[in-house]
């Protein structure tokens, strides 16, 4: 049943309506729903807690890049002296073995045909500065 002296009409005059001292309140902002301050006096509890809270939300690329498998041009220059050694120029199929880009970390003295479906300009130069060849589903 409704009833004229609520806790606030009761309160009214008094310094600070029964919410305690002035001081313990300050700064504290909204509680819940807002998060107030955080570019000013929350500005610690963000560096600490929420380190992406301002970062703006980007589409991700739809190529999961953890799961691409890629080799260098060392690996690949262990690669060819196992399998080419001795032999006339034999292609490697790289896309058979398991991978999906060639990277030019590295350096190659064999001439080397490499099928691959995907190379980086780098390994490129350097395969056909060695006298090999890159074969992509792309050139």
């Amino acid at each position: 049943m409704p009833h004229k002296l609520r806790k606030i009409r009761k309160k009214r005059g008094s310094r600070t309506q029964g919410y305690g001292r002035v001081g313990q309140h300050r700064k504290s902002g909204s509680k819940g729903r807002r998060k107030v301050g955080r570019h000013k006096h929350g500005w610690s509890y963000v560096l600490r807690y929420e380190p992406d809270y301002f970062k703006k939300k980007r589409l991700k690329s739809r190529i999961n890049k953890s799961n691409i498998r890629i080799i260098n041009l060392k690996e690949l220059e262990e690669l060819a002296f196992q399998r080419v050694a001795g032999k006339a120029k034999e292609i490697l199929d790289l896309e058979k073995m398991g991978y999906d880009k060639l990277l030019g970390t590295g350096k190659l003295s064999l001439p080397v045909i490499v099928k691959v479906s995907a190379c980086s300009q780098r390994a490129r130069e350097r395969i056909e500065a060695a006298g090999g060849k890159v074969l992509t589903s792309h050139s």
